[in-house]
């Protein structure tokens, strides 16, 4: 059975959001139901997908990880950010030939005085660390040299990643696939923010006339943005 994870990864309280915007996601509730659909037989999961929600993303790798039948994780297009977690669940992870895998530090926005901030920093650096610790489980590196690569969001094509152990096989490989580095632009993953989250789920819950919501929504459109 094939698993698709592509799009954003989002909370399962936000895929409905992206739904409605026709915005491809993957969230922990589909994953899951895919899984019970599945009953115990090998899956195939496929990835094509720029990350997302860092917590969904841990939470889709302990259902693909703890699932008994097994997986095979494919990298079809390209596997950024919190993808990257999810793709290390599988026992044996493929990639096309021209497949891009990033890895780089979590981030997030923060409002406060100065403790908040010092306070959020070490969130964010704990976070890394746990990141790695996934990473570590899968290539065998060591923390330091993860926390640097992930420092300095790392973009690798199928031969790299294979070197440093994050896929095991390049689909179709022949010995003749060489590293041939190609340009990218860093906005991979279409975000909705905080801000527009809560304005659609206030403007749904608005008593006004469906019309009325319906126009408030289309105008939300405006507002979402590729991070």
């Amino acid at each position: 059975m094939d698993i698709e994870v592509k799009g954003t990864i989002v909370s399962n309280d936000d895929a409905w959001i992206y739904d409605y915007f026709e915005i491809e996601n993957t969230c922990p509730k589909k994953v899951k139901k895919a899984l019970a659909d599945a009953k115990g037989e090998a899956v195939k999961v496929m990835v094509n997908s720029g990350g997302g929600d860092v917590f969904a993303g841990n939470e889709i790798y302990y259902l693909l990880s703890g699932y008994p039948g097994g997986c095979t994780v494919d990298i079809t297009g390209f596997a950024a950010s919190a993808a990257t977690i999810i793709c290390c669940a599988g026992k044996k992870v493929r990639a096309t030939p021209g497949a891009q895998y990033m890895i780089h530090n979590v981030s997030c926005s923060a409002y406060g005085d100065y403790n908040e901030m010092d306070h959020t920093s070490d969130v964010l650096r704990n976070a890394n660390k746990a990141i790695s610790n996934i990473y570590r489980v899968k290539t065998g590196m060591s923390e330091a040299d993860l926390l640097n690569l992930m420092n300095k969001e790392t973009w690798m094509d199928a031969e790299m990643a294979k070197e440093m152990g994050f896929i095991d096989e390049i689909i179709g490989d022949n010995g003749l696939f060489g590293s041939k580095p190609i340009t990218i632009h860093n906005s991979v993953a279409k975000i909705l923010s905080d801000e527009v989250k809560n304005k659609i789920r206030n403007s749904v819950k608005n008593p006004g006339t469906v019309m009325q919501r319906k126009l408030n929504l289309l105008k939300l459109k405006g507002e979402i943005r590729h991070v």
